[in-house]
């Protein structure tokens, strides 16, 4: 007589873990699906490896309530044929959060305005800032997020590397692929490195492409800060 399989004996087929993703947010401003494409066309054309195949989370919190289901169905259609995936809503009104299922979007929940407020919050003295210490030159294909902290690269940033935190990104060497500091939306985060050279330098969500550097900047010591709405680029060389 065969025994009947301990199916806990059998080994695993999948393991589930909780992880943390940086994701393109795409904040609806206007209830306009056409002016948000020619908008984000001119975007794609600056960085179009950037955003090919991109999740991305599309966000109508900042629309006025009784505008929170707008064609929701046209938006995502368009963002897709622009090479985008759209994996999720925050912020939707009743219509749209409806509809999100049958778009297979999931329905996310907003920010807690605790969390808000702290990131809004200016440091103060009771505490320094967290950082995350990296040893060595991060490689092409390689992406490193500190999350809640300032990251602190001893090496090089390789094309093809991308490097995020929610602080500042300190690089003591070259920046040759993509660096975003204040993920979360600090606009007061700021970029550090040796020699830039960068695919991408992003401050929360602003970002300026490699095409976009000139040669005062280029391959120089530089910090890259946001002000207003437009990232600034000053040198760090002495004298």
């Amino acid at each position: 007589m065969n025994a009947t399989p301990d199916p806990t004996s059998a080994p695993a087929a999948f393991e589930l873990k909780a992880t943390g993703f940086t994701l393109p947010l795409l904040r609806v401003l206007a209830n306009d699906p056409d002016a948000i494409v020619r908008e984000l066309e001119a975007k794609i054309a600056q960085a179009p490896d950037f955003f090919r195949q991109a999740p991305v989370v599309v966000d109508l919190s900042a629309l006025p309530p009784q505008q929170r289901s707008p064609d929701l169905a046209r938006l995502v259609g368009l963002l897709r044929a622009h090479g985008l995936v759209p994996i999720g809503l925050r912020g939707a009104g009743d219509e749209a959060r409806a509809l999100a299922e049958v778009l297979e979007l999931a329905v996310l929940p907003e920010p807690r305005a605790t969390a808000r407020a702290a990131r809004e919050t200016p440091a103060t003295s009771n505490g320094a800032q967290r950082s995350q210490l990296v040893e060595r030159t991060i490689r092409s294909g390689q992406r490193i997020y500190a999350r809640g902290a300032d990251l602190i690269v001893r090496g090089a940033v390789s094309a093809g590397a991308e490097v995020l935190a929610d602080g500042n990104v300190h690089i003591y060497g070259a920046l040759r692929g993509r660096a975003l500091a204040g993920v979360g939306g600090d606009g007061a985060a700021r970029i550090f490195c040796q020699a830039l050279d960068a695919e991408l330098v992003s401050i929360a969500g602003h970002y300026r492409v490699s095409d976009d550097l000139t040669t005062a900047v280029r391959g120089r010591p530089i910090e890259v800060a946001l002000e207003g709405m437009r990232l600034v680029f000053r040198s760090l060389a002495a004298g």
